[in-house]
């Protein structure tokens, strides 16, 4: 079996807490749910839902279809959201109250889930949204780059001066993904410029990023899975592919995935760049946690980033955290699969998306979609799982 072919590098113990469907009453046997937004593409779609599918049958329950909606006196429903929930009583009101509820998250203000709480305001002058947290963004501050969060052009303006000073400097939408709308600016005149094309209502009401630019980057990506009773944690790297525009964009995941939590993880025998990342992640999860009241997720991963500053010295740091399904979200599943049947405490699962028509997909991978869709054009993406420290 699957079993004979993982190596065990630390033990960790497997609890199988899956429930058999024959044990719920058919009345009570709950209904998993996946809730797309009206923007979300298709191809998209498409995986989540399958992933919704398949964590059902992880947990003995019933799957739904996408966005069905609950019945009075119907079963209890296990939300999959395609984005993290920001309104806690719209999350309420889905039956949701804790992280056993939903594969996701769920904040109690929209800023929350996205990159702007990673740094602080550029000064204590400086414009905030309601319900800011100076706290964790101080509290973060030794595991994030050097950045600022602003919300007007007048204090992005002050945190980009401020910034050049020491290198190349990184403007981000705080709610754009998976890299989209960065740019790179050099001088005073170029950051002129690129802040002239930003709206001002858009920077009060979402708020931009500026961070400090690397060279040479590896992007770790460090997650933990909350499914009822059962944790799991991993460390791994993202890797860039360009879309149908030639952009660059999110490639895929190499995951390594051991039974068990953050603690766990780090006693496996990584290397020092791998442990550090994981190590920022806990202590940006932890602070997130405890700073930002109303916040839980099942569902929870870091985008940890490796590289070198203008110095040429070695800069590590959080970028951001997502608290819904992502781009990962087909390896994360696939590996949760061979860890529930209880047989290995570790496994290397990797998710791959490609851009374009005729895409290769290799042998024994595991196809979660390969069409043409509307608003990305033609994209394959697919897993594929293997023994522990052989991910590709």
């Amino acid at each position: 079996g699957l079993g004979d072919v993982y190596k065990r590098q630390t033990r960790c113990p497997v609890i199988d807490t899956r429930v058999p469907a024959d044990d719920y009453p058919p009345a009570e046997r709950p209904q998993v749910v996946y809730l797309p937004q009206a923007d979300t593409p298709a191809h998209e779609r498409v995986v989540h839902g399958e992933l919704a599918r398949r964590i059902a049958v992880l947990c003995g329950w019933d799957s739904a279809a996408p966005g069905a909606p609950a019945r009075e006196g119907g079963p209890p429903r296990y939300i999959v959201p395609a984005a993290t929930l920001d309104d806690p009583a719209e999350a309420a009101r889905l039956g949701i109250r804790g992280e056993t509820d939903l594969f996701g998250g769920v904040v109690p203000h929209p800023f929350v889930a996205t990159k702007i709480i990673t740094h602080d305001l550029v000064d204590d002058h400086a414009g905030a949204i309601a319900g800011w947290s100076g706290e964790f963004a101080r509290r973060v501050a030794p595991v994030v780059l050097n950045g600022y969060s602003v919300f007007s052009r007048a204090d992005a303006r002050r945190a980009g001066e401020r910034l050049l000073k020491d290198g190349e400097v990184r403007l981000k939408p705080a709610c754009a993904r998976g890299g989209r709308g960065q740019t790179v600016v050099r001088t005073a005149a170029e950051l002129e410029h690129a802040l002239a094309a930003m709206e001002e209502s858009e920077l009060a009401e979402g708020g931009l990023v500026l961070e400090e630019n690397l060279e040479d980057v590896v992007t770790f990506s460090v997650g933990q899975l909350r499914l009822p009773g059962f944790v799991a944690s991993y460390s791994g790297t993202q890797s860039l592919a360009p879309d149908n525009r030639g952009e660059m964009v999110y490639g895929g995941s190499e995951l390594h995935v051991v039974a068990g939590d953050f603690e766990r993880l780090l006693a496996l025998e990584l290397p020092p760049d791998v442990h550090r990342a994981v190590e920022h992640a806990w202590r940006y999860d932890q602070a997130a946690s405890e700073c930002y009241a109303g916040f839980f997720a099942s569902r929870r991963n870091y985008d940890v980033v490796q590289g070198r500053d203008a110095r040429g010295e070695l800069r590590c740091g959080v970028l951001e955290q997502s608290w819904r399904i992502g781009g990962a979200s087909g390896a994360e599943v696939a590996a949760l699969e061979v860890l529930m049947q209880g047989d290995v405490d570790a496994v290397s699962a990797s998710v791959v998306e490609r851009y374009g028509q005729d895409v290769s997909v290799p042998e024994g991978a595991r196809v979660l979609f390969q069409d043409n869709d509307r608003a990305v054009g033609p994209v394959t993406k697919y897993t594929v799982v293997k023994a522990y420290g052989n991910a590709e």
